[in-house]
């Protein structure tokens, strides 16, 4: 019985869709449009495919059932999903409300070839939900336009509209439909990033700073670069900069950990008195603990971080980097440290039994290792 009540109360995220949520929904379309089959729609939702369907098909399951509920034409049909997104914002303010997503996603899927209609309606639904996905075609579809829309998104006074100008400008968006010509050419999207940096939305900021971090994987040098004229410039700014080059700094880049502070050369860090488990189980904690010293004469700007070597179901390595802590440690200082980490199966990481290294990281060096079993 502990064990069916432990399965009943986890959580997943496909079941905030909620026969609730919907049915309010479909009761606020049939105020904007009173024809609204409410019964019909809910009936098209829960058929019994639905409890076999993920988040995301959930999402475009929901969105092919409002097209079945609403009239043929594509003009008609978005006015009043429009009317009563509108609706929502005049009611509860501009929001990013995640479980709305079915509804720039409807326009995703049937509003591509009537852009003067959908890229509009985009920018109101987004005002509501984020349509950073929903963008994503229209950029393949039609690239110069809308690389002039992203620009004057960039300018809206929503800050809604401003994030989708940077986060469906991503190269490398989660989830999101690829777009190859924004691998090749950032450039294209520098003037918007450019526009806000210094936006007085933390969430239009962040949005920044992600969108850098994505081009930097693949143009290491050009976000440097950037990184480097910006830095200095306002504690936002500065804030942005770190944030992109986190994957960067990940990699022990070196002009990325000197552009902060970080010398990768430095050998007057030591580590010593390294001590970890010999075997941890899955679904336990792996313990370790280190000291680290400063042997130089001089204080010293320090990044810490550990690296594990994970076995992986197809015999392959995985190496992932975790931040410690960035500290400086003054001349002749040590600090003790005592980790752990989780071995526990979660739907993004599995773990898979083999022998795992860990190693302490200093500035993007390798200074200490060790090698254990996982069972």
């Amino acid at each position: 019985m502990a064990t069916e009540k432990t399965e009943k109360s986890v959580f997943k995220l496909k079941d905030i869709y909620t026969r609730e949520l919907l049915e309010d929904f479909g009761n606020l379309l049939k105020k904007v449009w009173s024809p609204f089959p409410v019964e019909h729609f809910l009936e098209q939702v829960f058929q019994p495919l639905w409890e076999d369907l993920e988040l995301k098909e959930r999402m475009r399951h929901i969105s092919d059932s409002l097209q079945t509920a609403l009239p043929d034409d594509y003009h008609v049909a978005l006015q009043i999903l429009l009317n009563a997104t509108q609706a929502l914002i005049d009611h509860h303010g501009e929001r990013m409300v995640f479980e709305y997503g079915f509804l720039p996603d409807f326009v995703q899927r049937f509003g591509l070839e009537q852009p003067d209609l959908s890229i509009p309606g985009l920018e109101l639904m987004t005002r509501w939900t984020s349509a950073e996905f929903a963008v994503r075609p229209y950029l393949k579809q039609y690239p110069d336009r809308m690389y002039v829309q992203m620009k004057d998104w960039a300018k809206h006074s929503s800050w809604c509209v401003r994030r989708l100008a940077t986060e469906g400008f991503r190269p490398r968006l989660p989830w999101g439909m690829g777009i190859p010509v924004l691998k090749k050419e950032p450039q294209l999207i520098l003037p918007v990033l450019e526009q806000l940096k210094d936006d007085p939305s933390e969430s239009v900021r962040r949005s920044v700073a992600n969108n850098l971090n994505d081009i930097s994987k693949d143009h290491p040098e050009f976000v440097l670069e950037i990184a480097e004229q910006w830095l200095g410039d306002h504690d936002d700014t500065d804030w942005i900069v770190r944030h992109a080059c986190r994957g960067l700094l990940k990699k022990g880049h070196p002009v990325a950990l000197k552009l902060f502070g970080f010398n990768p050369d430095m050998n007057t860090i030591t580590v010593h008195s390294f001590q970890h488990d010999a075997e941890v189980n899955i679904g336990e904690r792996f313990h370790f603990q280190f000291t680290v010293r400063n042997e130089g004469k001089e204080d010293s700007q320090v990044r810490l971080e550990y690296a594990i070597d994970y076995q992986t179901l197809s015999g392959k390595i995985s190496h992932k980097v975790f931040k410690i802590s960035e500290f400086t440690l003054s001349a002749g200082e040590e600090k003790h440290f005592v980790k752990n980490q989780r071995f526990q199966n979660f739907t993004t990481r599995q773990h898979y039994p083999g022998e795992h290294l860990i190693s302490i990281k200093v500035n993007g060096q390798f200074v200490a290792s060790g090698r254990f079993e996982v069972k």
